[in-house]
């Protein structure tokens, strides 16, 4: 997959995300201003009502006061007399004797008269106990108008019940009033808490599917890489078996032992190099499948450096470079497999050399860490770049160089001594400057 591609594939995702979104705000945005102008005239619908619900209860009071006034008395001296203490909750003052039977028949009457079809209480202020005696809840049926919620309701009244007291008002209640009988949706869940959800997973998702796509360009490349090195790794040893071989096969060379025997040591070293070199990705291929089973002995890592020094030195004799040991480790025999291990040691010295612009200078160190055989290899070559330092351990990873193949591999050495440490339960790590060089962490434990 091409990098445009895969830009492509992005930008028509973050498109779509985004005329999602686009989508989702317009239409929530329509449905809430559709809501907000409900809300809005079903409020003043309720304003109105209760308004006219009150002039309703007030001209009831005002009728049931007239009615119990024992003295004809000018409509001017009642004014004031009813009053609203609340939006349900209503005082009349009185001045004569009041039954309470007589009140709620009264009460009953006229709120059916004004068409007032809502529950209600009342209660009579005593003035010598100076508290309100209340009466029956009074509930509005279709069968039988108003009538007592529960004949064992405390407070209950009925025609023979005796009041000699005097009284000032008396107040009527209306339970199932209230200022706003619809409260809109102001309680309810705001939509924007939705679309934040269903946006933040549509995220997550397209996140998610633009990493395994990048994971997959990566892998592209890689292995586009790895073909690449393995073509370049191939054809030389390849294109010298086939000279050496046309070479041994002219009449000529025929008389010359020393030609043929030249010839036939090139073909036998070619050989070996590509025999090697298939064996070394057969190897991590067993890796991967867990097929190689580890033979682990005693072993003499200091043992093993020295020997890896002396053939640093042969191979860099006519070169240069050197080496040094600082061996300072007190423990170091450990439980591993000698050939496995001997071959992370000398792929670390490897790149150590490859990947190394001038004369190498490599420095390896030993030391005990607790319970640990740490082995330190530093080196003074072109150093790795932060982002590439986290995938240098995957398999056929290989720092970008463009169109160059001046360092010779499979950018398997690395992924195969991570498999090696883990799989005796080691670690390694790495410290690297660009242009400076690196510094390989070993850990082994005794």
């Amino acid at each position: 997959m091409s990098r445009k591609t895969v830009n492509a594939v992005i930008l028509l995702g973050i498109i779509a995300v985004v005329s999602i979104l686009v989508i989702q705000v317009v239409w929530i945005r329509k449905t809430t201003a559709i809501q907000e102008t409900t809300i809005a005239i079903q409020e003043k619908e309720d304003s109105l009502n209760l308004i006219h619900f009150t002039e309703q209860v007030h001209i009831s009071l005002r009728n049931v006061l007239e009615a119990i006034s024992t003295h004809k008395a000018d409509s001017s001296d009642m004014y004031g007399a009813v009053k609203q203490v609340s939006v349900n909750y209503y005082s009349v003052d009185i001045n004569e004797e009041l039954h309470p039977y007589y009140l709620e028949t009264l009460l009953k009457r006229e709120f059916y008269d004004q068409n007032i079809r809502e529950n209600f209480q009342y209660g009579i202020y005593d003035c010598f106990t100076d508290s309100i005696v209340f009466g029956n809840l009074i509930r509005f049926t279709e069968n039988s108008l108003y009538e007592p919620a529960s004949d064992t309701a405390l407070g209950i009244t009925s025609p023979g019940m005796k009041w000699k007291k005097d009284g000032h008002y008396f107040t009527v209640y209306f339970p199932d009033v209230s200022p706003r009988s619809n409260q809109g949706d102001t309680g309810s869940t705001s939509p924007y808490i939705y679309l934040t959800v269903i946006v933040v997973l549509v995220l997550l998702f397209f996140g998610f599917a633009v990493s395994v796509i990048l994971k997959q360009k990566r892998l592209s490349e890689v292995k586009t890489d790895f073909i690449n090195n393995m073509t370049h790794e191939l054809k030389t040893p390849i294109s010298t078996i086939g000279l050496s071989a046309e070479m041994i096969m002219r009449s000529d060379v025929m008389k010359e032992p020393e030609r043929i025997q030249k010839f036939a040591g090139l073909i036998f070293k070619e050989n070996k190099r590509l025999q090697s070199q298939v064996e070394r990705v057969l190897n991590v291929a067993k890796l991967d499948k867990e097929e190689v089973t580890l033979k682990k002995e005693q072993f003499d890592m200091h043992e093993l450096l020295e020997e890896a020094k002396e053939n640093f030195e042969f191979n860099q004799n006519e070169k240069g470079g050197t080496i040094s040991l600082e061996l300072n480790a007190e423990n170091y025999q450990i439980n591993v497999d000698p050939v496995h291990v001997s071959n992370v040691v000398f792929n670390l010295l490897d790149n150590a050399v490859k990947y190394c612009k001038e004369d190498p200078v490599v420095s390896v160190r030993t030391y005990n860490d607790r319970n640990y055989f740490v082995l330190e290899i530093e080196d003074n070559g072109i150093g790795i770049k932060r982002e590439d330092q986290k995938m240098i351990f995957d398999k056929f990873y290989r720092v970008p160089t463009g169109n160059l193949h001046d360092v010779k591999g499979f950018g398997l050495g690395l992924y195969y001594v991570k498999l090696i440490v883990d799989a005796h339960h080691g670690s390694i790590s790495l410290r690297s400057v660009p242009g400076k060089g690196t510094i390989f962490t070993v850990k082994i434990p005794l």
